[in-house]
């Protein structure tokens, strides 16, 4: 019974993980495409706007499943990591980033319910990334057009 408890437990913990992955998400892109169109700058300088908002976005995220991670880990028990080691939080800040990147080094493992937030951060870390992807190719194609010198009379 316990076990099937922490199970749901931990697809709760995940669910509300990917709610606010996104949320983050969203709302960092609805700032930038905001902001965008009021800055009096050049376009090449809007479009690394763009880029490093996006980037920022990805960083957060990364950070909470981070948090998220050290705090199931060390103080609810709810799994572990096993491998070179995870002696601080820098360990779990890192794990996150090759888990929503996809990258999967494979050299830190979760252990118990700790899989299933691994695996759905590296499903809303693909998800994020083609959003972002998505999101810097509408604002180029609106911002491109700018780079164009005025037609001479």
């Amino acid at each position: 019974m316990t076990n099937s408890f922490n199970f749901l437990i931990a697809t709760a913990i995940t669910l509300f993980l990917v709610f606010i992955t996104v949320t983050i998400h969203y709302e960092v892109l609805r700032l930038i495409s905001e902001i965008i169109p009021k800055l009096k700058m050049q376009p090449r300088v809007r479009i690394l706007v763009v880029i490093y908002g996006a980037f920022f976005a990805h960083t957060i995220e990364v950070w909470v499943f981070a948090c998220a991670y050290y705090l199931l880990s060390t103080h609810l028990e709810m799994g572990a990591f096993h491998g070179l080691g995870t002696t601080d939080f820098f360990d779990f800040v890192y794990f996150s980033v090759v888990v929503y990147t996809s990258v999967g080094f494979g050299d830190i493992l979760p252990q118990g319910h700790l899989r299933l937030i691994a695996g759905v951060e590296g499903l809303a870390g693909l998800l994020m990334i083609g959003w972002s992807a998505s999101f810097t190719y509408l604002m180029m194609e609106k911002l491109w057009l700018d780079h164009r010198k005025p037609p001479k009379k």
